[in-house]
């Protein structure tokens, strides 16, 4: 079934008009310009509005070295960290130092301990490690208190670094025990 409607002013199109549809109106020029510079001012005022909570929210801010409002860190301020204690090297002939050669070079210990000896080092034992494996000379301590002792030590032991280990507290009565390792300097003629 057909509905027939009866004819109205829309049915009929002028002859002169040049475009089609009448919704579409054409643009303006510069239309486009001004949805930018809407979407510029929106993003600097979001901008600002950010700022500014960020100033109330957080007093600590810090733009430029002046800090927030222009001032400087007060002097009353805690410090956050206190500096650790420096430990300086020292020589105790009465401790006891043992020196062990980590690696296949035959006669290591006898010469290091021969050279902390002569930096006024007590040696008691000079022998070979139970692995010849070991790359990083290092000065073993077992008590805290001996760190500047382990310091002191390795200063006469090109390259040695320190350790605080319970590892060599078996070995007697040494207090330091210096192990000996593969990227120690062997001088030459040896």
């Amino acid at each position: 079934m057909a509905t027939s409607f009866h004819p109205d002013r829309f049915d009929e199109i002028p002859s002169d008009l040049e475009r089609v549809g009448a919704h579409r109106v054409p643009r303006k020029r510069g239309r486009g310009w001004i949805g930018f510079a809407w979407a510029a001012l929106a993003t600097l005022v979001l901008v600002g509005v950010g700022v500014g909570a960020l100033f109330v929210l957080n007093d600590k801010l810090a733009l430029g070295a002046g800090g927030a409002g222009g001032s400087t860190p007060s002097a009353s301020a805690p410090p956050s960290e206190t500096a650790a204690p420096v430990v300086e090297p020292t020589v105790d002939p009465s401790l006891a130092v043992t020196v062990l050669n980590g690696t296949p070079t035959a006669g290591l210990a006898a010469a290091v301990g021969d050279t902390l000896a002569a930096a006024g080092w007590n040696v008691t034992t000079r022998s070979n490690a139970a692995t010849e494996d070991v790359v990083d000379s290092t000065v073993y301590y077992s008590d805290p208190a001996l760190e500047g002792a382990a310091l002191g030590a390795a200063a006469s032991v090109p390259g040695a670094g320190i350790a605080l280990s319970q590892d060599f507290v078996d070995l007697g009565q040494a207090s330091l025990v210096v192990v000996i390792g593969s990227t120690f300097p062997v001088p030459e003629g040896e």
